[in-house]
């Protein structure tokens, strides 16, 4: 059996990390959707932490609540971008470092799964309510952990150019 290059076990990093933010997130916004009533509201940790579910029209956080299409057009182009860019450096053997690829793979697997339910729903559906911030979902989780990823790499990198 041949040994796998390290572009083929990044390509199975970043598969395995998009696919499995795509199946924790459906399977706990099916979850939540089956034990909750759109608004009703359990708490976990009273006033700290409850699970609320909430169908969200918007972008992060609720804002630019009804705006349809335009909120399905871009996650598909934030997907394209995202594929392309671990394309492009595969194909030029550039090594993307791991903690690159795991960021891209948790925006990926994010952008996926809250396209999935505005495909099929027409909303997000959102049930983790922290109480002083407005309730998200595993999706938001892993965008924004992947996004604070990037910045943090583009920072340190950006220091050591400077």
């Amino acid at each position: 059996m041949k040994d796998l290059t390290r572009s083929q076990l990044d390509g199975v990093l970043a598969l395995i990390t998009t696919f499995s933010v795509v199946i924790i997130d459906r399977v706990t916004k099916l979850f939540f959707s089956d034990l909750l009533l759109h608004g009703e509201s359990i708490p976990v940790i009273p006033k700290v932490l409850h699970m609320t579910l909430v169908h969200n029209t918007g972008i992060a956080f609720g804002l630019f609540k009804n705006q349809g299409i335009v909120f399905i057009i871009i996650p598909i182009i934030a997907i394209v971008l995202l594929i392309f860019n671990i394309y492009y450096y595969r194909r030029n053997n550039s090594a993307l470092s791991r903690p690159y690829i795991i960021a891209f793979s948790l925006i990926l697997g994010g952008a996926i799964g809250n396209l999935f339910d505005r495909m099929v729903y027409g909303y997000v559906i959102d049930f983790i309510d922290f109480q002083i911030w407005p309730v998200f979902n595993i999706a938001d989780t892993a965008i924004s952990i992947g996004a604070l990823v990037v910045a943090w790499k583009c920072v340190q990198l950006s220091s050591k150019e400077g």
